[in-house]
This record gives structure tokens, sequence and C-alpha cells, in this order.
């Protein structure tokens, strides 16, 4: 009898996550966050590529500019990873047309524009890990490099490449 009563609470636990897991545009609007434009690649470059079911994006950074430790401090840094995230996320629906097609995100590359000296580049990049983990969920934890580049094109603080799997 415990044992019948255990599976049938473990089966109420499974439906009661899976009603209330949201999709990722639900969790954008949850947050009040919107998605940028996607602008045009800016050289002869395209802003995805897919092979199989694994999407490759083109680097991509936000509007905010300057060294990381000169300039600017690691919470400001924080922020230009996350409004990166912002953009990732926008590239990523325009590549896919919804994002609950996103499988898993498999591996992240990012890049912070660093005073010589500044040795925090994970922390800078956690403010993109941290979204991509808020908006997507478990299938937003990735394996990830963070690390600290003498410059980056128009002085952008901080530049990330990511690598997600699709649904079949």
């Amino acid at each position: 009898m415990k044992y019948k009563n255990f599976i049938l609470i473990l089966q109420l636990l499974f439906v009661a996550f899976f009603a209330n897991a949201q999709s990722p545009e639900q969790n954008l609007e949850k947050l009040e966050l919107t998605l940028p434009e996607v602008g045009a690649p800016i050289a002869n470059y395209v802003k995805w590529k897919q092979v199989g079911n694994l999407l490759y994006l083109s680097g991509t950074g936000s509007d905010v500019y300057g060294k990381v430790g000169a300039e600017l401090t690691i919470e400001e840094g924080y922020q230009a990873a996350r409004e990166t995230g912002l953009e990732v996320i926008a590239v990523l629906k325009a590549a896919t047309g919804d994002l609950s097609k996103v499988k898993q995100f498999m591996k992240v590359l990012g890049m912070v524009n660093s005073d010589p000296n500044f040795d925090k580049q994970p922390a800078v990049i956690n403010g993109f890990s941290d979204l991509m983990v808020e908006i997507f969920g478990e299938k937003g934890k990735h394996a990830r490099s963070a690390v600290g580049v003498a410059a980056l094109p128009n002085n952008m603080a901080v530049e990330i490449e990511v690598i997600v799997e699709l649904e079949d």
C-alpha cells in the first residue's frame, strides 16, 4: 500500500512540475524583458548556421562599451553580458521561430574586453549564464569559457558565441 501511495505522489509531482513549466517566451514576459531587433550582419558572415540539430551563433555583443576593470566595473560588465544574452535570445528566436525548439545550450564562449590586470571574467559572463537559466531553466545550463581579451570590435565590453542543440 505504501508503494502505491509513493507512486501516486510521484505522478502528482510530475504532473504539477510540467503544469507549472513555462516556455522561454512566458519567462521573458514574466521578467518583463523585451527582445531587441536582430540586425543584419555588419560584414561577410551570417548570424547563425545550422548543421543537423546544432545551431552555431556568431559572436554578438551589447551596446555597452569599454574595458572591464578600467572604465567599467564588474557589475557593469555583468549587465553587459546580460544584455548580450537578450541579443543571443533574439537571434535564437529569429533562427528557430520558437524558443521552445531549443533542446539545450551546449557551449558558450564569453569574451570580456578587459584591463590587463582584470581577472574576474567569469563573474562578468555570469550575467549571460544566469539569464539563460532564468529563461530556459535546466536547458539553459551550458559548458562555458570566460576569457579576457585585449580588445573587442568597436570597444564592446562583452562578446559571446553560443552553440545550442535543437529539438528533432
